[in-house]
């Protein structure tokens, strides 16, 4: 039985993957609402897949995979997000995921996934095959990791402020990275970059 530690801060989404699941030969062993939760739960007990959502409060995106992997190097990682696959599930497969679906994926899609990744395999759709090829290509590729998560969260509507508080730094910091993305990207202001992220489907 494959043992699977699921984490989504949307309980009606938890509770939508266990029903998936029940069928399977995939056991839901445990569940976290954010980062912190699994953290302490893969800490506690080995499982062999993590179905994580990269947008969860406290610790979250490419800094808790790569946390998770740090901590557990044999866990097998399945990230499942409302993100598109382009250009976004490079970044988590450099950073440990084993695998990325996007949530409007079809349940056979999910058991599928979470199989391969628990054999010992890869698992990305085509999207996210061309955004490898591509990716070397595109501008934001320069972008660090946080750099590219202080992105995302400027796009989602989130303020300095905000943005502090879910990755654990100052609001100046914040700041200094915000110009940096927009000197790399060669944009002008917020609203420039949401129209960036737009176009390169940085975002869900």
């Amino acid at each position: 039985m494959t043992r699977i530690v699921l984490a989504d801060d949307h309980k009606i989404v938890r509770d939508g993957l266990k029903r998936i699941l029940a069928s399977t030969d995939l056991e839901v062993a445990a569940e976290a609402a954010d980062g912190d939760e699994l953290l302490k739960l893969v800490r506690a007990a080995d499982y062999d897949v993590a179905v994580v959502d990269m947008s969860m409060p406290g610790l979250s995106g490419l800094a808790l995979i790569k946390r998770l992997k740090s901590e557990k190097p044999k866990l097998r990682i399945l990230v499942l997000s409302m993100h598109g696959e382009s250009q976004y599930a490079a970044r988590v497969l450099k950073a440990g995921a084993s695998g990325y679906l996007n949530k409007d994926s079809a349940a056979e899609q999910l058991v599928g996934a979470i199989r391969k990744v628990a054999a010992g395999g890869m698992h990305i759709g085509e999207a996210a095959a061309a955004s490898l090829v591509a990716s070397e290509k595109s501008p934001h590729e320069a972008l660090s990791d946080r750099e590219f998560e202080v992105l995302r969260l400027l796009v989602d509507g989130l303020g300095p402020t905000e943005i502090g508080e879910r990755l654990h730094l100052s609001v100046k910091t914040v700041s200094t990275h915000k110009t940096r993305i927009l000197e790399k990207l060669n944009l002008g202001s917020t609203a420039e970059l949401v129209r960036y992220a737009l176009e390169h489907k940085l975002v869900g």
